[in-house]
């Protein structure tokens, strides 16, 4: 649980006021997540961006560690596993926990992609079992997509939207499992969409990103796609009776699915290195000035006025 995504999320749930115990097989894994999340805190704490109504130094106090994996779910209410994308990982960590758990805690996957039919298979308390998948950074990011194995319990999604609402998050209820969930669907296609503009020589790396950025992304910060086209018309049946036939006529054009290699990769990066070098000092500043500016969304968005 102790990589970027499983810090956030104790610093998610310390934030609604929930004890937290971090565990990992390495002493060294939990010091060190608890020494970033100390660091990470002070300093939101500093510019004002600290999320709960806590201050650092008492939802620091939320938050321990322990090599024990008993030790760790002992009371617990929900479990949120974020061991690496893997799955034969996941699977052996969750029949661990299939073991030593009760009937009432809830066990919950971060991943983006296994199925929960494939993560949870065979297991004896599978009503309990869901996935929340975050997006990262979660902490600044509040999507949170459930997605429930066929046998989830009703009750299982129900808390688990409950506990997302109140540590500050946006969860969506993904109805049936479906590969790639929702998020990583949509990411995909724009993906796959923008790397063939870009092979086919239509557009540069560059401006590309700007199409998003300076374009589409500008609106999708605030609203979707779906109520993007009611607005663009009388509504949804006055859009789609003007635009329909020209949206069929453009997507037939769509090109296969890029293979991602080659060529193709080999331009898309070095217009990227251009950009921002590939080192880890150079990735390191570009990820903290996005989060800055994700920080700075995020409490328009709160100011903002949902209808």
């Amino acid at each position: 649980m102790l990589g970027l995504i499983g810090r956030s999320w104790a610093m998610l749930f310390a934030s609604g006021g929930f004890k937290v115990k971090l565990y990992d097989i390495e002493q060294e894994q939990i010091t060190n997540a608890l020494e970033n999340i100390r660091k990470e805190m002070e300093v939101l704490e500093q510019s004002g961006a600290l999320k709960g109504s806590l201050g650092a130094q008492e939802q620091l106090s939320l938050i321990n560690g322990c090599c024990d994996m008993q030790e760790a779910v002992e009371g617990a209410m929900h479990i949120q596993e974020c061991v690496p994308e893997n799955l034969e990982l996941k699977k052996k960590i969750f029949a661990q926990l299939d073991h030593i758990v009760d009937d009432k805690v809830v066990i919950s996957s971060s991943s983006s992609c296994l199925l929960p039919s494939k993560l949870f298979a065979g297991l004896t308390h599978v009503k309990q079992c869901i996935v929340a998948h975050p997006v990262n950074p979660p902490y600044y990011i509040p999507l949170v997509e459930l997605i429930p194995h066929p046998e989830t319990d009703p009750s299982t999604m129900d808390r688990t939207h409950a506990l997302m609402k109140k540590i500050g998050q946006s969860p969506v209820r993904i109805l049936k499992e479906v590969d790639g969930f929702a998020l990583n669907r949509l990411q995909y296609a724009i993906i796959a969409e923008a790397w063939r503009l870009v092979d086919d020589g239509v557009v540069s790396p560059s401006d590309l990103d700007l199409v998003m950025s300076d374009g589409l992304g500008m609106r999708y910060a605030f609203i979707g796609p779906l109520e993007t086209m009611h607005l663009n018309a009388d509504g949804m049946l006055s859009y789609c009776d003007r635009y329909s036939e020209g949206m069929r006529r453009v997507l037939k054009t769509f090109g296969p699915i890029p293979e991602f290699s080659g060529a193709a990769v080999q331009k898309v990066n070095q217009a990227m290195c251009e950009k921002i070098p590939d080192d880890p000092k150079h990735l390191a500043a570009r990820r903290k000035w996005r989060d800055e500016c994700l920080l700075r969304l995020s409490k328009l968005k709160r100011e903002m006025p949902s209808e």
